[in-house]
């Protein structure tokens, strides 16, 4: 099978779209997949590929200060990290309706990502039900108490953070899945976590799926601290192909 991977340029959204190239003008199921912090769309592309050849249509955007995109890092703690999330926020349905626009998608619409990424999935489920699946990969389903755990780390390092820190980052608990878990529904949701992490603690997820059994939520954790392996991404791309593809055959 042969893949193409075309770089392209949504308004000022760098990003990868990677699709079989017999089919990059049919109408396929699209995935949406995030990167971490302070990495790129191209550090996502092997997810890309393994999902591209399942059948999907797969955009690899940059965040806002990352890749093509990049801006140095502000002093002020977590500035940068919290503006690169909401701008994901802002821009997931302006790509959506681009590619709607160009008749090569319908309401078969999934998101996914990594670390930084997995925040963002999380958080756009909360508002966006046209979401039907959607993998966080070393992310938290919490990013209320993500906030918190990065302001007493601050405190601890005796680092300047804004007195209206909170305030600042108001939008966060509307986009707190775990403060809104009825956003899911039935939606299948696969989390997948390294029981070592400690840039993104584990607990988050394992709280979670523990206070949430009636949802439909696959985790799975392994023996791995903040790094995803090509077998997890086999069984990434598994997941969303049961998901999106089998279940409409």
């Amino acid at each position: 099978m042969k893949l193409t991977i075309r770089k392209r340029t949504l308004g000022t959204i760098p990003l990868l779209e990677v699709v079989e190239e017999e089919k990059r003008n049919a109408i396929l199921p699209l995935i949406v997949y995030y990167h971490g912090w302070q990495s790129s769309k191209e550090l996502v592309l092997t997810q890309g590929r393994y999902l591209a050849e399942a059948g999907f249509r797969v955009l690899l955007p940059d965040a806002a200060n990352h890749g093509d995109r990049k801006q140095p890092i502000t002093k002020i703690p977590s500035l940068t990290f919290w503006q690169s999330i909401h701008t994901n926020l802002f821009e997931f349905g302006f790509i959506v309706n681009h590619f709607k626009k160009l008749g090569v998608v319908d309401e078969r619409i999934a998101a996914g990502g990594v670390s930084m990424g997995g925040i963002t999935t999380c958080a756009l489920l909360t508002h966006h039900p046209e979401i039907q699946a959607a993998a966080c990969v070393m992310g938290s389903p919490q990013p209320v108490k993500y906030r918190d755990r990065i302001m007493d780390h601050a405190a601890k390092l005796d680092r300047f953070f804004p007195h209206d820190y909170e305030a600042l980052l108001g939008w966060v608990p509307d986009y707190d899945l775990s403060r809104h878990p009825e956003t899911l529904g039935d939606r299948p949701v696969l989390f997948w976590h390294g029981i070592h992490d400690i840039i993104v603690p584990y607990d988050h997820v394992e709280e979670f799926v523990r206070e949430n059994p009636d949802r439909n939520l696959t985790f799975v954790d392994e023996d791995e601290e903040h790094l995803v392996k090509v077998p997890t991404m086999k069984e990434i791309t598994a997941f969303f192909v049961k998901e999106m593809i089998a279940v409409n055959e």
